[in-house]
């Protein structure tokens, strides 16, 4: 791909330059039959949500400095060996107002090095969860045995308390959507990851009291950017919280992103019988179903018990987690509030050692004669 003819088409497109040849989608919600026949010719969309073990966050992975094409490439190797043929991966708004084109660049090795194992991409653009402060440059370390301590907001509570300022990520959507919105690698975008997360009790102090509302009106205004340039991937934010059983029941947010979104995507850390009664809620909008966050062990979220349910009923699946690494998801949500001091008996997510070693043996056996690559 030309990608620096790609940019200045997508900045056309942002400058309100017309364009008209790029536009084979409308500028609306894809109906129905369109989002299930874009399903129908994808593979079982399983994977993980991905970032590489070296990296503490989205800014980590992406910075020039930091960026790791060699963990990664050896890493999504072994998520090609499981027979994954998806990652959910998680961008940040600082990157693109660091350096636009470099943080293209890199977008563009990272998505080569994936098709070099056969796996496609949902990016992740805004994140509503953990530290509310994200700054540019060297990431702090982890803090000791403490799940996802340095994983940073985008955008951060500054910006998010200021509507102006939330415009000013315009640029940001529809340059990084503008630039792929082609490119046949990607395979759909996800908006705003738990926008309304209140991150209780990591950053709960730090949150503003009016975040939904706050983070709805993003929403609504990522979803209008998204669409003004027309990508050929489907637009999505999953549900995560509340009651989806009825229309009547629905949050405002909740509403927004079950009624705009072209493929319905929900996360779900909970049993199956739970996860259950979570699809059979979401079936009555006939649309693709995706879980994009799942698998937490001592939850009762686990491959063997989640993973089989998903393939039957065609749902898409992303578990949390991948390799072991400075994020130090191994560890559950309550080190927050409870002092570990060596790795749990059970991890709480992740599927492989720093070495490619399995955490289970048993779960990679499970996940392989699921996709087909078992013996």
């Amino acid at each position: 791909m030309k990608w620096q003819l790609s940019l200045v088409l997508a900045m056309v497109t942002i400058l309100g330059g017309g364009c008209t040849t790029l536009a084979p989608k409308p500028a609306v919600q894809w109906t129905v039959s369109e989002a299930n026949a874009w399903y129908g010719e994808k593979p079982w969309l399983v994977g993980c949500n991905f970032g590489p073990s070296t990296a503490i966050n989205q800014l980590e992975m992406w910075q020039a400095e930091t960026f790791d094409p060699e963990t990664i490439d050896r890493e999504l190797a072994w998520a090609q060996d499981l027979g994954f043929t998806s990652v959910r991966v998680y961008l940040h708004h600082l990157l693109w107002e660091q350096h636009a084109r470099g943080f293209l660049h890199r977008l563009e090795d990272f998505l080569d090095i994936a098709e070099r194992h056969h796996i496609g991409v949902m990016f992740v653009l805004l994140d509503g969860c953990w530290d509310p402060f994200p700054n540019l440059g060297d990431q702090r370390d982890p803090k000791p045995h403490v799940h996802n301590s340095g994983w940073a907001q985008s955008p951060g509570v500054k910006i998010l308390r200021d509507p102006e300022a939330c415009d000013q990520l315009k640029g940001y959507i529809k340059g990084v959507i503008g630039h792929f919105r082609k490119d046949k690698r990607v395979h759909a975008w996800d908006l705003f990851n738990e926008p309304d997360n209140i991150n209780r009790p990591a950053y709960v102090q730090f949150e503003p009291e009016n975040k939904a509302e706050l983070s709805l009106a993003l929403l609504k205004k990522a979803f209008a950017w998204a669409r003004e340039v027309r990508p050929t991937q489907p637009l999505t934010a999953a549900v995560w919280s509340g009651d989806w059983s009825s229309d009547e029941k629905l949050s405002p947010i909740n509403r927004l992103m079950l009624e705009q979104s072209d493929i319905i995507t929900f996360h779900a850390y909970s049993n199956l019988d739970q996860t259950r009664v979570r699809v059979e809620s979401l079936k009555r909008y006939n649309r693709p179903i995706i879980c994009t966050e799942y698998m937490a062990r001592p939850a009762g979220s686990t491959f063997q018990e989640i993973l089989p349910y998903f393939k039957e009923q065609n749902v898409g699946a992303y578990n949390w987690g991948f390799v072991a690494g400075k994020t130090q998801t191994i560890y559950p949500w309550d080190s927050w509030v409870k002092s570990y001091d060596a790795e749990p008996p059970v991890w709480f997510h992740d599927i492989f050692r720093k070495d490619g070693a399995p955490f289970d043996p048993k779960e990679v056996e499970l996940i392989k004669s699921l996709t087909g690559k078992g013996r």
